[in-house]
This record gives C-alpha cells, sequence and structure tokens, in this order.
C-alpha cells in the first residue's frame, strides 16, 4: 500500500495504536505529523522516524490547539490528506453514583469533542482540495453498555455518530469517513482497564488482546480506495473475514 504523497495527522501518537500506525505509515511511505500531550514522546518519535515525521503537541480536548496542528500539518507538509482520530482515555473508570464529574466530563471532552475538535478543523482543508479522509478509531463500547464504563461508552457512541453524521454531510464532496473498531488491543489502556478489576474485559489476559500493530494495518488500508466500499461504516477487527482479507494472523 503505498501513500507516496499522502500527508496524515494522528492524534494520540504517542503510544499505542496511534504510534503504531504513524510506523506503518511513514513505512509506506506518507509524511506523518505526531499529534499528542507528551511533547517528550511525540519529539523522541519523531526523531525516530526521521524528516517524513514532525511531532506537534497538542490537547484534543482545546480546539485552537487542534486547529493549530492542521495548520502546521499544512505548512509543513503541503496539505492534510489523511486525519486519524486516535487519542482517547479509560481513565476514569467508575459506576456512575460514584464516578467524578469533572472526570467524566474530561474523558467526554476528549474521547468525544476531540473527535469533532479534529473534524471541523480538517474538513475545510480538505473540501477546499477536494477530498480527504477522516479515520475515528471507535470501540464496541460505542454500542454496548460496560460496567463502569459510562463516560467511555456514551462517548465513544458519540464519536461513532460524528463518523455517519461527516459521511451523510460531505461524501459527495470527496470526505472518506469510517470508524475502527480493534477490539481489545495490548497497550497502555488495557493495563489501566486490567487495574481496575472491575467489569470482564479486565479479566483478560494480556495474550487475549491484538498487537496495535494489527489497528494500524487496518488504519493503512482504511486510507485507500480498497475500503471504499465500508464508507461511513464502522469495520470491526473482531471480524476473522476483515482480518483474512488484511493478512493478519496470529
Amino acid at each position: 500500500m503505498d501513500m507516496t504523497g499522502k500527508n496524515v495527522l494522528i492524534t494520540g501518537a504517542s503510544r499505542g495504536i496511534g504510534e503504531a500506525a504513524a510506523r506503518e505509515f511513514i513505512q509506506a511511505g506518507a509524511k506523518v505529523a505526531l499529534a499528542a500531550r507528551s511533547r517528550p514522546a511525540i519529539t523522541a518519535l519523531a526523531g525516530e522516524l526521521g524528516s517524513s515525521a514532525l511531532a506537534i503537541p497538542c490537547d484534543v480536548s482545546r480546539y485552537w490547539e487542534v486547529e493549530t496542528a492542521v495548520k502546521a500539518t499544512q505548512e509543513a507538509f503541503g496539505s492534510l490528506d489523511i486525519l486519524i482520530n486516535n487519542a482517547g482515555v479509560i481513565e476514569p473508570i467508575a459506576h456512575v453514583a460514584v464516578s467524578d464529574p469533572e472526570g467524566w466530563s474530561h474523558a467526554v471532552d476528549i474521547n468525544l469533542k476531540g473527535v469533532y475538535n479534529g473534524m471541523r478543523a480538517a474538513l475545510p482543508a480538505m473540501l477546499a482540495a477536494g477530498g480527504g479522509t477522516i479515520l475515528t478509531v471507535s470501540s464496541g463500547a460505542a454500542h454496548n453498555p460496560i460496567e463502569a464504563w459510562s463516560h467511555y461508552c456514551a462517548s465513544k457512541a458519540g464519536a461513532a455518530m460524528l463518523t455517519r453524521s461527516v459521511d451523510l454531510e460531505y461524501r459527495g464532496q470527496g470526505i472518506r469517513a469510517m470508524g475502527l473498531s480493534p477490539g481489545t488491543v495490548a497497550t497502555q489502556m488495557q493495563r489501566e482497564i486490567k487495574t481496575s478489576g472491575i467489569n470482564p474485559v479486565s479479566q483478560l489476559e494480556w495474550t487475549d488482546h491484538i498487537p496495535p500493530d494489527w489497528p494500524a494495518k487496518a488504519l493503512l488500508w482504511m486510507s485507500t480506495a480498497e475500503a471504499d466500499e465500508y464508507l461511513g461504516e464502522e469495520l470491526k477487527l473482531r471480524d476473522e473475514t476483515l482480518r483474512a482479507r488484511l493478512g493478519l494472523t496470529a
């Protein structure tokens, strides 16, 4: 999958799926802007990946920072072709009656408003260029309630609807919007879930989770015309047929 000439902005790029996706797109020939709150982590990653990578400190819950990241990507690379809304948090895990209102709201600011901020900042540039791809990392939690994850389930459900909204409004103008539900992935988030000890997901073993390069490879494929049959939809990486199509096997 040749991404030569494509310019990508990835949020939450300092670790996990975001970091893995950055490596996949760079290897495929793209230029990648790494956006995350952790300046040291993305700076180190950009240094490792070379001149095709750009580190942009960014808190996706603040629109002006996301807008600045989009503009910085355009100024550095000339355009923005692909946006990957990956930034997300699982904490604070808690039952609704004892949940922290501030922490609950902050999770929504990142998981939902952060996705909106990315879409809102990227769309004008993409529309002016005649099109672009917006991929959002979703979750099975967007469609099913999970104990003590009310903040995560609600925000992911909202983000999934944002993808459908963008597809409805802009597919005819060249915007390719899709979601990816990766299942459980071996990242720091799963360590936090494990520590909580709440709900069946926390009882899974580390070996039950897929490696972060699997969803990264899926995001790369979704950026190509081969995935056009899924426009406006959410791809589920638990689907064995999809895994086989992408060559992802244990």
